[in-house]
């Protein structure tokens, strides 16, 4: 059984290298310099926090519950991703091979934490999950910027694609469950 599991392992790292390989192969200053400035405004979740101020100012009481739901999943899945999984996993940040280098490839600065899950896949992806709970269609831009900001952590070198597919799942299934936990809590006890 551990055979055959270290098998489908070294398989699936394969994949992933080889994904990496491609996502980071093509030179495109243009595109690399916009997924730098987007995985930036993704640090801390900032972009999700000015998306959350601008549903709760002017969507209304629709765009605060969607806030609200939105930053839920966000708060649940840093708590869960950063001190319960990334504490535990040892997997490492992609190798950076120092030849042949685009003067705008490897552009951010490697994070100290390990690789595995994406943090700001996680984040990205939670709080849109969370908005689309209460408002689908405000939610569908954010998806779009979460898809964006995964693969900007592909494409500056920090992560590999399965770290930012495993965020991803991460941050929409706690997204989910915070949502349900906030119904459960909004609903009227009966008496």
């Amino acid at each position: 059984m551990k055979r055959r599991m270290r098998k489908v392992q070294s398989a699936a790292g394969q994949v992933d290298q080889a994904a990496y390989a491609a996502l980071t192969r093509p030179n495109a200053p243009l595109l690399d310099r916009a997924l730098f400035a987007l995985t930036r405004g993704a640090d801390y979740s900032k972009l999700s926090l000015a998306a959350a101020a601008a549903l709760a100012l002017a969507g209304g009481p629709r765009g605060r519950r969607s806030a609200v739901h939105g930053l839920a999943g966000l708060g649940l899945t840093a708590l869960v991703a950063n001190t319960a999984i990334k504490p535990l996993t040892h997997r490492r940040r992609p190798e950076r091979a120092p030849e042949p280098v685009r003067a705008t490839e490897w552009i951010v600065t490697t994070p100290r934490s390990t690789s595995f899950p994406s943090g700001h896949t996680a984040a990205a992806v939670a709080f849109a999950t969370g908005v689309a709970h209460e408002w689908p269609t405000a939610a569908v831009p954010l998806t779009g910027l979460a898809a964006l900001v995964g693969y900007s952590r592909v494409r500056t070198g920090v992560h590999f694609p399965g770290d930012v597919v495993a965020g991803a799942l991460l941050g929409g299934g706690l997204a989910l469950a915070a949502s349900r936990l906030l119904d459960r809590l909004e609903r009227p006890h009966p008496r």
